[in-house]
């Protein structure tokens, strides 16, 4: 199961980022400084892009502080006069190791895309609670599996937080009603017009996704800048219909697990309108921000006690 796999690969190497600090070394200064700079850019490349979420969020800060007093005390640590041994190999996959995790922590927060096209303002679609971005970010390499999907390199996948800060009350179920955000109201991050409205596709039970991604129940919504389609939502549990006009706050859904979905999120992405010749899909992608704020892979989202009346259709 590949939620296992991602799991104990962060694990491992959160745990191996915290050995390299705490093992002495008698190879003199210079090869403990390669393996010093190792370990703080594995840290770095873990904490952001650890699949923390599948045993709880607060496993990521737990790390952090453990990572923290293990390099506070390799420093304080009294040097040895310990003979040299010149190690090239080893030192040299340290070094490769460490440009590899730092130039994929850079990417975390720059992303591929360069400057997006747009930018869409949007009200958070939730009511209460602690949002998650399963998937998301700015192209290569965070949002790696939207990246080639109908050109959706800013869609985001979202889920919700138990006050566990786990997604699921285990770490895979295969009961829908596990996940804390199965049946959750989906409210609209806009105002526009209902272009379609899907409603009849039956839930995958979690890992089958095998219906694909024609099988999703969704809506999708069309403002005088852009189109926001959001995906995977539940059997017979969308409420508006097409043509309907939508505003700010109107429930449209409940989330579901509809589609290429291996367990229940909302998936939205967002296309600017330019041409009525052109499926709403392949027309630009827009970086989505909620209440003027973007989003990057693994950061939380916390959503006010009521729809807020700021999201705005804003393209600039």
């Amino acid at each position: 199961m590949i939620i296992y796999s991602l799991l104990f690969l962060t694990l491992l190497i959160a745990l191996a980022s915290i050995l390299v600090l705490c093992r002495k070394s008698s190879q003199g200064i210079t090869f403990r400084w390669h393996r010093m700079i190792f370990s703080v850019s594995s840290g770095a490349f873990i904490y952001l892009y650890g699949t923390w979420v599948f045993l709880s969020v607060y496993a990521r800060y737990l790390f952090a502080i453990c990572f923290a007093v293990s390099f506070i005390v390799s420093l304080l640590r009294k040097k040895t006069d310990a003979p040299i041994r010149n190690k090239p190999i080893r030192t040299g996959i340290y070094i490769l190791l460490t440009i590899i995790f730092s130039t994929l922590s850079v990417l975390y927060f720059t992303g591929t895309t360069g400057k997006p096209y747009g930018i869409a303002r949007l009200a958070l679609p939730f009511n209460k609670g602690t949002y998650f971005v399963f998937q998301g970010g700015k192209g290569l390499p965070t949002n790696i599996f939207h990246y080639g999907l109908r050109g959706a390199i800013y869609a985001m996948d979202l889920i919700k937080l138990n006050k566990e800060g786990n997604r699921a009350k285990y770490i895979f179920s295969k009961r829908l009603e596990d996940y804390e955000i199965f049946n959750d109201t989906l409210y609209s991050p806009c105002s526009g017009v209902v272009q379609q409205a899907v409603t009849d596709n039956p839930d995958n039970i979690p890992p089958n996704r095998k219906r694909g991604p024609h099988n999703t129940n969704n809506v999708l919504i069309a403002t005088d800048s852009f189109y926001v389609f959001m995906g995977h939502l539940k059997h017979n549990c969308v409420f508006v219909h097409k043509g309907d006009s939508v505003q700010v706050g109107q429930p449209l859904a409940c989330i579901g697990n509809s589609g290429f979905s291996l367990e229940p999120h909302l998936h939205i992405q967002v296309h600017a309108k330019t041409s009525k010749d052109v499926p709403w899909y392949k027309q630009p992608p827009l970086l989505i921000e909620f209440e003027e704020r973007s989003y990057l892979l693994f950061e939380e989202i916390e959503a006010p006690p009521r729809p807020s009346p700021k999201g705005r259709e804003v393209l600039r």
